[in-house]
C-alpha cells in the first residue's frame, strides 16, 4: 500500500446527515453485514480498501458488494484520519446501504504522542473496528498498550518488504515484529502480508508466509493475502506467483487464527475486480 490520498465520499450522502441524525456509537452495531464465514470455511475474509484507490468511498463499497464480500479495512483515502462525526455518520450510512461493514483500517502510523494515537482510536471507536493495521514507531508502544485496552482495538503490525531504496521496511519479518511486541500487551502483534514477505526475496531474505505465520502464533491479529511475482515486480492472481494458499490456510487453523483476512491485490487499480475475483476462487477451492 502506498501514502494515503484525499478522500472522496460521495456528495449526496453527505447531504443526508443532519446534526445528531443518528448516534456514532450505535451505527456500527446496527451494521450487520452478511457474514462471510459460511464461504470461507469459518473464516472472516474482506478487502483492503486500497485495491479500489483510484475509485471513491462508494464504489469501492459497491465493487466489495459485487464481490460478494461484506467486510472492509479502510485506508485514508476512503476514510480520512480527519473525518468528523458527519462524514462518519455518511460513511457508515454507506456501508450499511451496501451490506459492507468496517473490519479494520490502516495502515496507520503510530508514534509516542499518546494524544494523537487516541485521536486515531478515536476514529476505529466511531467506525466500529476490530484492528488497526499498523506501522508503529519502535517508541509507540508504551502509549499502545493503554489504548489496545481502554479501546478494545488491536493493533497489528504490518510488514512491507523492501523499501525500493535497497533496504528492507523495519517490520520486514514475523521475527522483528515478535521480539518487539513479545514483553506488550497480546492485543499487539501482526497483520503479516504475504506479498511484501515473498518480495523480501528481492533482498535475499527468503520467508514463508506459512511459517511466518506460525512463528507469530496467538499474536496473527490480521492477514493482507496476495500473491507477487518477483521477476515482473507485480501482484498476481493466487497461485501465479510463488504464495501457497492452502499451507497458509493449514497455518492459519494451527494458530486458531481468530482475526480477519483481508484480499489485497495491487495490479491493474484501474480494474481490479476481475483478478480478485480470480483470487477469490483459488481461495474457496483451496477451502474446499
Amino acid at each position: 500500500m502506498q501514502p494515503a490520498q484525499a478522500n472522496r465520499i460521495s456528495r449526496r450522502h453527505f447531504l443526508r446527515v443532519g446534526a445528531g441524525a443518528v448516534s456514532l456509537t450505535s451505527l456500527p452495531g446496527v451494521l450487520r453485514a452478511g457474514d462471510s464465514k459460511g464461504d470461507f470455511g469459518g473464516f472472516i475474509v474482506g478487502v483492503q480498501s486500497y485495491c479500489f484507490r483510484q475509485f471513491d468511498t462508494e464504489a469501492a463499497l459497491k465493487k466489495t458488494r459485487d464481490l460478494g464480500l461484506h467486510h472492509m479495512e479502510f485506508f485514508q483515502k476512503h476514510c480520512p484520519l480527519s473525518s468528523g462525526p458527519a462524514q462518519i455518520q455518511a460513511l457508515l450510512r454507506l456501508c450499511k446501504e451496501y451490506n459492507v461493514a468496517p473490519i479494520a483500517y490502516g495502515v496507520q502510523a503510530f508514534s509516542k504522542d499518546h494524544d494523537r494515537n487516541k485521536r486515531i482510536f478515536d476514529l476505529g471507536k466511531a467506525l466500529g473496528i476490530k484492528t488497526f493495521s499498523a506501522d508503529p514507531d519502535p517508541d509507540s508502544f508504551d502509549s499502545l498498550d493503554k489504548l489496545v485496552r481502554e479501546y478494545g482495538i488491536n493493533i497489528a503490525i504490518h510488514p512491507h518488504g523492501p523499501t525500493g531504496r535497497g533496504k528492507l521496511h523495519r517490520w520486514y519479518s514475523a521475527e522483528l515484529i515478535l521480539a518487539a511486541v513479545k514483553d506488550h500487551d497480546p492485543m499487539i502483534g501482526s497483520c503479516l502480508d504475504t506479498g511484501h514477505l515473498i518480495r523480501a526475496a528481492q533482498l535475499g531474505k527468503n520467508l514463508d508466509p506459512a511459517e511466518q505465520i506460525r512463528i507469530m502464533g496467538a499474536r496473527n491479529h490480521a492477514i493482507h493475502l496476495k500473491d507477487h511475482d518477483n521477476k515482473k515486480h507485480t501482484d498476481v492472481v493466487y497461485g501465479k506467483g510463488v504464495l501457497d494458499v492452502p499451507a497458509v490456510l493449514r497455518a492459519l487453523k494451527d494458530v486458531k487464527f481468530q482475526g480477519h483476512i483481508s484480499i489485497e491485490y495491487e495490479a491493474h487499480p484501474e480494474n481490479p475486480s476481475p483478478d480478485m475475483q480470480a483470487c477469490l476462487e483459488v481461495l474457496r477451492s483451496a477451502i474446499g
